[in-house]
């Protein structure tokens, strides 16, 4: 099992270099970097974790701009978005990006996707349909694969409409990975419906949800179920607690990849919880 961990890089905490050579150094597969272009004064979606928004969703920077700041630094720790607004951004410009991000890293880029929560956020970027952003989100995810894996891609949806083009540059990786983020059951089917991987919380208690290894043999059923192989949706699980014994189960289950949150802090004190991070890590095996 793999090991990641998340930030929202702001202005006050650890920059994106000193993080990624630190997780580097001490045995991390991956960074992960969240995205909000900006955040409506207004409110019609609650926070999904409950209470007040945190001051980090206002501050935090463009993951692509971070991302590539921490591959620069590194050899092999993976980058990724976790999770990237697709139904917030053009399609062709965030393939261009995604490529890019991919091939300047040497094909360690990590596409997380998500639809998101924020409806006046994802407002002011054109989609007024809130309930349909799910079908945007994979419609979007459809055409950039077309861009990323044809000399000429052209690609005529629902939502997104283009002519035959060239652009370049196409990733690295073939084909490089979409991660699905959502909980069961409706992320779970959207990753198998059109994802390379899933990537739910591990719970969100305050919606009574259960834990999501509760949920495996359902979603590996509806791999099957779907025609496809439940070994090709590695599953990352988002936030579990640093414990030992929880790290264990949830590789005896067959996670792929558990990430760690970590707060917005500086330095000093992000060096001392990825400490305490690698420390769990080790006791775990």
């Amino acid at each position: 099992m793999h090991y990641g961990a998340a930030i929202f890089f702001t202005d006050y905490s650890i920059t994106p270099a000193d993080m990624a050579t630190a997780l580097e150094a001490r045995g991390f597969e991956s960074l992960w970097a969240p995205e909000h272009s900006h955040i409506p004064l207004t409110r019609k979606s609650p926070y999904p974790q409950g209470g007040d928004l945190p001051k980090k969703y206002y501050d935090v920077m463009d993951p692509f701009v971070t991302l590539s700041a921490a591959a620069a630094v590194t050899k092999t720790l993976k980058v990724g978005t976790g999770i990237c607004l697709i139904v917030q951004r053009d399609p062709i410009q965030t393939a261009k990006a995604v490529a890019s991000l991919d091939q300047i890293s040497g094909g360690r880029f990590l596409f997380g996707v998500g639809a998101g929560w924020n409806e006046d956020e994802m407002a002011n970027h054109g989609t007024t349909d809130f309930k349909g952003r799910f079908m945007l989100m994979e419609e979007r995810v459809r055409a950039m694969r077309e861009i990323w894996s044809k000399v000429k891609p052209e690609f005529n949806g629902a939502h997104v409409k283009f002519g035959p083009m060239m652009t370049w540059p196409k990733p690295k990786q073939r084909p490089l990975p979409v991660i699905v983020g959502g909980m069961f059951p409706h992320g779970a089917r959207r990753a198998i419906a059109f994802g390379d991987g899933w990537m739910p919380h591990v719970v969100r208690p305050q919606y009574g949800e259960k834990e999501i290894l509760d949920h495996l043999p359902a979603f590996r059923e509806m791999a099957k179920a779907a025609g496809r192989d439940p070994a090709t949706i590695p599953i990352t699980a988002w936030g579990p607690p640093s414990e030992p014994d929880v790290l264990k189960r949830y590789r005896d289950a067959g996670v792929e990849r558990i990430i760690f949150s970590l707060a917005s802090e500086d330095r000093d004190k992000t060096l001392a919880a990825l400490d305490k991070l690698a420390a769990v890590m080790r006791q775990a095996g």
